[in-house]
């Protein structure tokens, strides 16, 4: 189990917290790690779009064997 620490933060954040991560069925820590990663992750890479950021992250998470398979568009001519 991993080690946790005791925060304190703004109580507009936390509650701002609290509704997504009833919305996305997370803890409320869970949402606060999640904005916390895509911030690092936007911050490290300032020229993508913090959706596709979001997208990228999402799609690590996910099982592989739940995930899609790619299929590449055919080019049209």
């Amino acid at each position: 189990m991993p080690a946790t620490t005791s925060i304190r933060i703004d109580q507009t954040l936390y509650d701002q917290a609290k509704a997504d991560a009833a919305a996305e069925h997370r803890s409320i820590a869970g949402q606060v790690e999640y904005w916390a990663k895509i911030g690092r992750a936007a911050l490290d890479n300032p020229d993508l779009p913090v959706s596709f950021i979001a997208e990228s992250l999402a799609s690590m998470a996910e099982r592989r064997e739940d995930a899609s398979p790619f299929v590449p568009r055919s080019r049209s001519q």
